[in-house]
This record gives structure tokens, C-alpha cells and sequence, in this order.
């Protein structure tokens, strides 16, 4: 026999309204009674009813069409109906009530075991298909929980929805425990349908939580605390019942995660299967996201590593420099920057070297260093590109590099510039404009790079940087560069706050970006 269910009986006549109710009760169920079959669907709004016995001839409507009204409104869809009749009794009769709707059709004189076991069959199959879609909605949200979680960027995201989707899926109060990369352990609660909330814990509660599992092999393991255990480890925790949660760890993790919810009700076997998919799915995303950071912050380390750690001081010039790794990169980037003192005259060179990788850095690193060791001998930048251009062909033949060298004198104001396939350098201030295209980029092929002989007024400004700057794949080059001119229009007499503003004004990009400005001195 199947679990106690709530019945509602339909029918206009009070005898047999009785025996049938007599019989349902009978059996241990609950019985909700109606006479007509605007009553019955009134009965269906206001209450949960797991089936419904209804006679086929009703004193306001057919009790075909009161069974068609039940299986068309979702909400009453899955209630299995079961049509009774002592009059629509042929073979016509009970095929027009199937297909209308009806899940069973018996035929009066009833008797009382085929009609309880009727009723218990159509409860096996209600029951079987409300667990089945129950299941069904909570692995589409548990799939809407992770698919949260793997897009979030920061730790503060992704323990959000971590907490608050397993709130809402679970349909209980939530909360999380995580340490972050600077070493603090921090907590996320949340209740379903409201926001998340994060405070600071306990230094040790994660440890103190993995030694009430320490003997445990599985890197997940559900447990129940109460509400005492809980205020011994968090005072300021306002919790009355126990709760269940889940400790997951990762093969290379060095800190577990906590994930647990209210266990009153308890959780059935179905909602422990979940909170520990959820658990392990946080667990792996904070350890990619950590292991993410990590990288990047190494890659930054190393990146920034092979750039200047200084400006030369050169009396009459003043220069601002800037380097802003791309916001989703954890690779090192090519981009680099250069500024150096060659007796009174200084040289600022930018540059990019293709690609992202720990081979594109350990290029970029070679081709920085030997461009200095070019104007050791000789001052020549022709010929420094021209050397520079068969270093890159020679012994990176699959690589290429883009640099613009600028040799300024800050008492004359005298520059020279050669550009192997970089941005040209912009004239920063009012009317100001780009330099013209120049030659070839490095390690494409043989080039003869000119050199051009321009002349920086007292208190001009010039502005070179990378193309990670300017490059956006929702707008053209053409527009982003014009862009660009139009904010150097105006420049501050900071030049740090130029640079800042420009930075700004393009906000996080999907490329590295150097950017060098240098002004000559009223």
C-alpha cells in the first residue's frame, strides 16, 4: 500500500459520495468532498490534492470537460483523475473519458477492492512522476548553480552564488566556508530568494571542521552538527536546529570548504546527493580560481620584473610610465617599454613581441636587452632596428615584433624617430596628430627603416603605447585611435594624471598595455 494521500471525491449524490469517501478513508487517506465541478476546481486552487475521484455526470458541467480544465492548468496537470460512472457505462463512453483526460475509468457497481486498488495504483504512478520532475527541476538547477559559479571572476562571486543558489535549490537557510588566498577563512549565508551576506571567521574553524572528519577517506563528507557544536566554534551564530553540510577538498587543495544547510526537515537522500555535488563543484572552483590567481599574480611578478624599475632623472624632460596587464590573462605578455639615458640625449623605445606565453616574455626580455647593447657602440637608429630585425629573424624566424624608437635631446628639443610596424607616436595637446606609418615590423623580412628628424617644442608632450590600448573588437582600429587623439587633446600638468585619465578612459582590456608620455620642459 502506497503512503497516505489527500482524495478529493466529486460527485452530486450524497450515498454514493459517502461510500466512496468511506472507502478512501478506509484505506488511511484524507478525503476533501464536492458536489458540482466548479466546486471541485475552486477545492484544487485552495488545496493540495494528490487525486481526484470524479463522476462523469455533474449537475453544473460533464465531468469530461471538469477533467479537461484539471489536466490543461499546469498546476493541476500531474493529479492523476479517476472517472466513475452508472450510467456512461459502454465502451464509447469510457474511450470519450481516457481520451478527455481521465487516468482510469470504472464502471458502477464499483467494487471496493478494485477501486482501492485503483486508487493505489494511480498514487504509485502520481507519486513516481512528482518524484521524477522533482529530480528533473533540481538537476536543471543544479546544472543554473554551477554554471553560476564556473563564470565567476572573484571569490566574493563565486562563493555568492554558491550560497545563494544552494539556498533557492534546496529551498533552505545556507552557508559557506572558504579561505581566501590572503590566508583569511571568511563565511557566506544566505536564505532562498534573498541575498548573500559574508563576514569574517574563525582562523582555525576549517581545521577544527576537518578534524571531526580527519579519519574519513572521502574527499567529500557529509555530516550533522547541532546547534551547540556550532556556538562552540562561532559564537555569533544564530542557529536553533542542526544543520547538514558537506567538507570538500581537491586532490591538490591545501584548505577544505564548507558547505551546509539547515536540516530541519532532514534532508532526504536525494538532497544529500545534491549538497554534495554542490560541494565538490565549489570545491573545485575555488581551487581553479585560486590556482588562477596564483598564475596571474606570478605572471604579473615576472612580467613587471623585466621592465624599468625607474625613470633616469634627465633635467629639461619629464616622463610617466605605465604598465596594465590584460584583466583575463594569466600568461606573461609581450609588451615592454624602455627609457635611457645616452649622454645628454634620452631614448624611449616601445614595443610588442606577438603572442602570450613564457616564450613570448623570454623574447621580448632578449630583444629589450639587445637593443641597449646597440647604442653602446653607436647612436644609430636605422641601424639599431636593421640589427635587430636579423637578431629576429635569425633566431626567432616564427616570431615577429613591433618597436618605435624616439631619441630626444630635452636642451633642443630635437628628436628622431624609427618605427618598425608600432603605433606611431601621437603629439599629445590641441590639434595634436600621429606620426606617420613606419617601416616593416621585426622579423618579417629584409627592411631599410628611415629615420625621421622632427623638433618637440618647449612644453610639448608625446605619447606612444601599445596597441592593447587600442585594440577592441566591438569598434574598428581607425575609430579607437581617433579615440585615443581626442582624449590627448587635453593633458594635465601631471603627467601621471594624464596617463591615469587615458588608462581610465578605456578601462579594463583584453591586451597588455605599456604606455610611455614624455614632455619636454617649458
Amino acid at each position: 500500500m502506497t503512503e497516505s494521500a489527500t482524495v478529493l471525491v466529486v460527485d452530486d449524490t450524497p450515498t454514493k459520495r459517502y461510500i466512496l469517501s468511506s472507502w478512501l478513508r478506509r484505506a488511511g487517506h484524507r478525503v476533501i468532498e464536492a458536489t458540482g465541478g466548479e466546486e471541485a476546481l475552486r477545492t484544487l486552487a485552495a488545496h493540495h490534492v494528490d487525486l481526484v475521484v470524479l463522476d462523469v455526470r455533474l449537475p453544473d458541467m460533464p465531468g469530461y470537460e471538469v477533467c479537461e480544465r484539471i489536466k490543461a492548468d499546469p498546476a493541476t496537470a500531474a493529479i492523476p483523475v479517476v472517472q466513475v460512472s452508472a450510467n456512461a457505462i459502454s465502451v464509447a463512453d469510457r474511450a470519450e473519458g481516457l481520451e478527455r483526460g481521465a487516468d482510469a475509468y470504472l464502471v458502477e457497481p464499483i467494487e471496493p477492492a478494485e477501486f482501492a486498488a485503483t486508487v493505489e495504483a494511480m498514487l504509485r504512478y502520481y507519486r513516481a512522476r512528482w518524484r521524477a520532475e522533482l529530480m528533473a527541476a533540481r538537476l536543471a538547477g543544479l546544472a543554473e548553480v554551477t554554471l553560476r559559479i564556473n563564470e565567476a571572476e572573484t571569490f566574493d562571486e563565486l562563493l555568492t552564488a554558491a550560497v545563494e543558489g544552494s539556498a533557492q535549490l534546496l529551498n533552505r537557510f545556507c552557508g559557506t566556508l572558504a579561505m581566501l588566498p590572503d590566508g583569511r577563512t571568511r563565511r557566506w549565508r544566505a536564505r532562498p530568494g534573498e541575498p548573500a551576506t559574508s563576514a569574517p571567521a574563525g582562523p582555525d574553524l576549517l581545521d577544527r571542521l576537518s578534524q571531526l572528519v580527519r579519519r574519513e577517506a572521502a574527499r567529500a563528507h557529509v555530516f550533522t552538527l547541532h546547534a551547540e557544536e556550532w556556538r562552540g566554534m562561532l559564537p555569533d551564530v544564530r542557529m536553533e536546529g542542526s544543520s547538514t553540510g558537506v567538507l570538500c577538498r581537491t586532490r591538490n587543495s591545501g584548505s577544505p570548504i564548507y558547505l551546509g544547510v539547515e536540516a530541519d526537515p532532514p534532508l532526504d537522500a536525494d538532497e544529500v546527493n545534491l549538497l554534495r555535488q554542490l560541494g565538490q563543484e565549489l570545491a573545485l572552483a575555488v581551487a581553479a580560481l585560486r590556482a588562477y590567481a596564483e598564475e596571474h599574480t606570478i605572471a604579473l611578478t615576472l612580467q613587471r620584473s623585466l621592465l624599468p624599475t625607474r625613470i633616469p632623472e634627465v633635467p629639461g624632460l619629464r616622463v610617466a610610465m605605465r604598465y596594465q596587464p590584460a584583466l583575463d590573462n594569466v600568461e606573461v605578455g609581450g609588451d615592454f617599454y624602455e627609457v635611457l639615458r645616452i649622454d645628454e640625449r634620452v631614448l624611449v623605445a616601445i614595443g610588442d613581441v606577438e603572442g602570450h606565453s613564457l616564450h613570448a616574455a623570454t623574447v621580448m626580455a632578449e630583444l629589450r636587452h639587445a637593443m641597449r647593447a646597440s647604442f653602446i657602440g653607436q647612436v644609430d637608429l636605422s641601424a639599431s632596428l636593421d640589427l635587430l630585425n636579423q637578431m629576429m629573424r635569425r633566431y626567432h624566424p616564427r616570431m615577429t615584433a613591433t618597436l618605435c624608437l624616439v631619441l630626444i635631446d630635452p636642451a633642443t628639443g630635437e628628436l628622431e624617430v624609427a618605427n618598425a610596424g608600432h603605433i606611431p607616436p601621437l603629439f599629445a595637446g590641441p590639434g595634436g596628430a600621429y606620426h606617420t606609418l613606419g617601416n616593416l615590423l621585426l622579423g618579417a623580412l629584409p627592411e631599410v627603416y628611415t629615420v625621421d628628424r622632427l623638433k618637440l617644442p618647449p612644453g610639448g608632450t608625446l605619447l606612444l603605447f601599445t596597441d592593447g590600448l587600442v585594440e577592441d573588437r566591438r569598434i574598428s582600429l581607425d575609430e579607437s585611435m581617433e579615440n585615443a587623439r581626442r582624449l590627448a587633446e587635453t593633458v594635465e600638468d601631471d603627467l601621471e594624471e594624464f596617463a591615469d585619465r587615458i588608462l581610465a578612459a578605456f578601462g579594463s582590456r583584453e591586451d597588455d598595455v605599456a604606455l610611455v608620455v614624455l614632455r619636454r620642459e617649458p
